[in-house]
């Protein structure tokens, strides 16, 4: 009888310590920096969205950080309305969306990121002219009206 018991409270003793190393065991964190550099990534300028551009094509580099970079991009609206190619403007704010909102200040943030995609969408709008060119900023306007008032 004893050997029968023995056994099973010595792999019971063993599995304690073991359950509780690895519950102790630190989760992997995000770098310090990561807020600073979302919102380096989610503002107005040109250059924000080149660096955004840059890291979406090399997530492998930011794994550590924990981003979500997922999108649906323009959601149920076209991507592309009219031939217009709004569809990475509507993934970056996507980017900004998903990531402050998981990061819990969404609501701080979420005017900077609608106005950072309208001017994304702008942008896209000055490779045009005349008509074409106001089809295109009536587009950006009504994307962005969208999103801030139903976003």
């Amino acid at each position: 009888m004893r050997s029968r018991l023995a056994t099973p409270l010595a792999a019971a003793a063993l599995a304690v310590p073991l359950a509780l190393a690895v519950a102790a065991a630190p989760a992997q964190a995000a770098p310090a920096d990561k807020p600073q550099l979302l919102s380096s990534w989610t503002q107005t300028s040109a250059s924000s969205y080149d660096s955004w551009a840059t890291a979406r094509n090399n997530q492998a580099s930011y794994s550590a950080y924990g981003f979500d970079w997922s999108t649906d991009y323009c959601t149920t609206s076209p991507d592309n309305p009219f031939g217009f190619p709004f569809q990475m403007s509507c993934a970056r704010h996507d980017f900004g969306y998903r990531n402050y909102k998981a990061a819990g200040s969404f609501d701080a943030n979420k005017s900077r990121l609608d106005n950072a995609f309208y001017a994304d969408l702008k942008r896209v709008c000055t490779a045009y002219s005349g008509v074409k060119r106001t089809s295109c900023d009536a587009s950006a306007w009504t994307y962005y009206q969208a999103v801030d008032k139903l976003g």
